[in-house]
């Protein structure tokens, strides 16, 4: 669809940015914190970069006010960060650590004074390694009430404060890298495990979005989902098919559930074939489907192009995660589908696809699918930057990246997407979960490395005064 003219961003878009507890706070032991299953994770060798980890991170937690300081200097209108489950409670369960909570609340109330709306992600992957330890954590339908009863003390603690709540960020990452690549913890490579683990995170979603609507807190709570549509690589109908099966397997698996309470037939049908199929008890189904967010959230990034792959076909490959171009290795689901080169795209250092044109696509399909409204959680370009002798970062690839993305979500709201609003990923550079420090994706660049024995000083790219004019014309001119 071409427009004779865009639809100008709602008044109150909400302009932002985001990061994740692990990877930016640091102060990993410090007052009362528990241990977490990264904070574990990251000291098995070979897991990480060069054996990066978020001990210090970017010392977030001592330096949150310089960082949100820059924040209130760009315009920024939204900040989504994650609470570290284990600040509040250390064994996952159990008393309040009141230092942990405070630490939050005296955060919420600085992004606030400083004119900035809260975003928090209840759970962005740093399970307590208590509860994994005492009943597998995501394998055990206990967590579905210890996660409820965290969620409602942090529902409680900071009701009226914050009004956007992320319950769940990246389900599909980490079931998927935790249980079936062992790349994520805790380090498992079992198809029936995952979907178990995947079903039973579904219930415990569901259970803390019935719980915000229940205690009638004021305000929005949807789940972050990690949406990579699917293309099929020409019009050959086997191709064609292979793409839907991806696009049902790889996305709809998830956001049906989120917005329905159901899965998908097709694919339940594959994991029924091959003994994956989760587990469903009495009551699960009934649990699915009562719970309504209030918005879906979108971690965009890349498009996947698919091929017919036979039932001995390819399987999954390796990931790149050393930052040399052209080091991933071919992945697919046997009987299913496997990902090919796009020869219409560019692709970063790290093989990710870079396409504007897809997150427009993305919020079209979710828009006639679901009729919910669209919260872009993350969307950020991972690249090597410079830091030059005169302290500057001159990343015009992020800003060609993140302008083109811009105005993809112009064209979507122009096609009759609601979005509510946009954050970047990240605000300051971070701690990437398995690249270390190399892979860089702040508007602020932050003095650390995998010597991790940085100065941790802040500097503002180019990119950062870009946004800072974005937000301050609110996308008039993309």
């Amino acid at each position: 669809m071409e427009h004779q003219k865009l639809t100008e961003f709602p008044q109150d878009f909400l302009w932002g940015s985001a990061s994740a507890a692990y990877q930016v706070e640091g102060a990993w032991q410090e007052d009362g914190k528990g241990e977490s299953v990264w904070d574990r994770f990251v000291r098995i060798p070979g897991k990480t970069f060069k054996g990066t980890n978020g001990d210090l991170a970017v010392d977030h937690y001592h330096r949150f006010k310089e960082d949100i300081a820059l924040m209130k200097e760009q315009g920024l209108k939204a900040y989504r960060f994650s609470v570290a489950w284990t600040r509040i409670f250390p064994n996952g369960r159990g008393e309040i650590n009141q230092a942990g909570l405070a630490f939050y609340e005296e955060l919420i109330d600085e992004l606030i004074e400083n004119g900035i709306e809260p975003m928090l992600t209840l759970y962005h992957w740093d399970l307590p390694q208590a509860l994994q330890d005492e009943y597998a954590g995501w394998e055990s339908r206990q967590i579905i009430e210890d996660f409820t009863n965290y969620a409602e003390t942090l529902f409680n603690a900071f009701r009226g404060k914050v009004h956007y709540w992320i319950s769940l960020n990246e389900q599909n990452i980490f079931t998927s890298l935790g249980y079936l690549l062992a790349a994520h913890p805790p380090g498992v490579t079992d198809p029936k495990r995952m979907y178990q683990v995947n079903h039973i995170a579904n219930l415990a979603n569901a259970a803390v979005i019935n719980k915000f609507h229940e205690l009638g807190m004021p305000g929005k709570i949807g789940p972050s989902f990690a949406y990579t549509p699917n293309y099929p690589i020409n019009s050959d109908p086997k191709n064609i098919l292979a793409a839907e099966n991806a696009e049902d397997l790889m996305a709809h698996y998830w956001m049906d559930v989120y917005m329905w309470g159901k899965y998908p037939i097709a694919a339940m049908k594959f994991l029924e074939e091959r003994g994956w199929a989760p587990e469903m008890v009495e009551g699960d189904a009934e649990l699915l489907e009562s719970a309504k967010p209030d918005f879906l959230g979108i971690n965009y990034y890349q498009t996947a192009t698919n091929a017919f792959n036979p039932l001995d076909g390819v399987g999954a490959g390796k990931m790149n995660t050393t930052g040399k171009k052209g080091s991933s290795e071919e992945t697919g689901v046997p009987g299913m589908y496997k990902k090919v080169d796009n020869p219409f795209v560019e692709r970063t250092n790290w093989d990710w696809e870079i396409d504007p044109e897809g997150l427009r696509i993305a919020l079209r399909r979710i828009t006639s699918r679901y009729r919910m409204p669209v919260l872009i959680t993350e969307n950020g370009l991972g690249e090597y930057d410079e830091l030059t002798e005169d302290k500057k970062i001159h990343d015009e690839y992020r800003i060609a990246y993140l302008s083109s993305h811009v105005k993809a979500i112009k064209e979507a709201i122009s096609d009759g997407a609601e979005v509510l609003g946009y954050c970047t990923w990240s605000y300051t550079d971070l701690l990437s979960w398995l690249n270390g420090y190399q892979k860089r994706y702040g508007f602020v660049y932050v003095d650390q490395d995998e010597t991790q024995a940085g100065s941790l000083d802040r500097y503002k790219k180019d990119s950062y005064y870009w946004y800072q004019q974005v937000i301050k014309e609110n996308g008039s001119t993309i």
